[in-house]
Formats: structure tokens, sequence, C-alpha cells
């Protein structure tokens, strides 16, 4: 998986004894342990993953997974946060505004270019993440815990409130008699427009990438 969790450290000049790199350092096991679980989530078609199976791709037992995960609700609950930290941090640099004195009430325009680079945003997240896509549109955790689909749920909830605000100077903006439900209806498109396109980006095996043409598409949807 690239540009995802972070990589283990680098081990320090110098030979070390054989017994102590076999060892990993304090937190290293647990983030192998994400990044191969993304990794297996990233083969096409890939099914449900068990424990045994990654296990097995890590070459420790059972047992060693536990040690640092409760179950593997836990270990998605992992990746989740990796998801939302990541796009959030992206999409609250895209609609910070200033407090105060110095804030302006967005334009139509800036309301526009708002909602197409958050959309941009987490097209290219996913594109760079496939294995994190299958989090994302539910499809790594139909048979896991209920709460990792509502959460995923409320994740893109939160996406298009975020594209509601950005919309409303628009629809404002073109005469909408009214303009919080105008808004709700373009976010809400918006919205589906991306998980759409997350979702091709899965069931084509990761061949027809979220962000193909983006830039014309954006043009018709806003």
């Amino acid at each position: 998986m690239s540009d995802t969790l972070p990589d283990t450290p680098a081990a320090p000049d110098g030979p070390a004894p054989e017994a102590a790199r076999k060892r990993p350092r304090p937190g290293e096991r647990r983030t192998q342990i994400l990044q191969t679980l993304a990794q297996m989530l990233e083969a096409p078609g890939a099914e449900r993953i068990t424990t045994a199976a990654l296990a097995a791709q890590l070459e420790v037992s059972e047992a060693a997974l536990y040690r640092h995960f409760a179950s593997k609700a836990q270990m998605f609950e992992a990746l989740l946060d990796f998801i939302e930290q990541s796009v959030w941090g992206l999409v609250q640099q895209i609609t910070q505004r200033p407090e105060g004195d110095a804030a302006e009430a967005l334009d139509a325009d800036q309301g526009a270019r708002q909602a197409a680079r958050v959309v941009a945003v987490l097209l290219q997240f996913g594109e760079r993440n496939p294995g994190m896509v299958r989090v994302m549109v539910g499809d790594a955790l139909l048979l896991e815990h209920e709460r990792l689909q509502q959460r995923m749920t409320q994740f893109f909830d939160r996406i298009e409130s975020v594209l509601r605000q950005c919309l409303r100077p628009v629809v404002v903006a073109q005469g909408s008699a009214a303009p919080t439900v105008d808004a709700q209806v373009a976010a809400g498109t918006l919205a589906a427009f991306a998980q759409g396109r997350l979702l091709r980006f899965v069931r084509s095996g990761f061949r027809r990438l979220p962000t193909e043409q983006l830039d014309a598409c954006l043009a018709r949807l806003l």
C-alpha cells in the first residue's frame, strides 16, 4: 500500500545481533500488522480476510496478533482511524476560514472550488490506497462488526455536510428560493458521485481510477 500507514523505523547503522534484529521495536509489530492487512485488502476480488490468513502472511501465530489487537474488529478500527485522520486533515485545510473580523463570507466561486477540492482529495486518497477503499465502501466490512459499517457511514455523512456548507453560496448565487434544501440536494449528488467512483474502483479490480476525467465530471456537476 502506498502513502498510507507510517513506515517501520529504519535500522540503526552498523551490524546488529541476529536476535535483536528479529524482535520488533515497540509499536513496530502493530504497524506491520496494519500494513499487511491493508496490503491483503488490495488484492482484487480478495475474500474476507481471517486472522489465520493474516498471521500466516506475517509468519507469526494468531496469538501474536492478539497481543497487539484484542480482535480483528480493532484492527479495522485502526484502519478507520487512519482514513479519518488522513482525509479530514486535508479537508480541514481546504475549508478552514479566518476567524473574527478577518473572516469573509464564502462566495459562489470559492464555494464551488472548495467542494471540488474536497471531492478530489477524497478520490485521490482512495486512488493511492486501494486496500483502504475496500474499507471505505464497506466491501471489506460486510461480515465484520456492525459498528464498523456505521462509522464509515458517518464518515461519508460528514463529507456530505462539508459539501453542503461549501455549496450553499453557490445555490444562493443561482437565486434559489430554498438554499438549504438545494444545497443539500447538490451535496448529496456530489457525495454520491464520490462514493460511486470509489465503488467502481473496487468493482473494476482497481483498474478504473477514481480520478478518471475528474475535472470534466466536476465541471458538469458544479
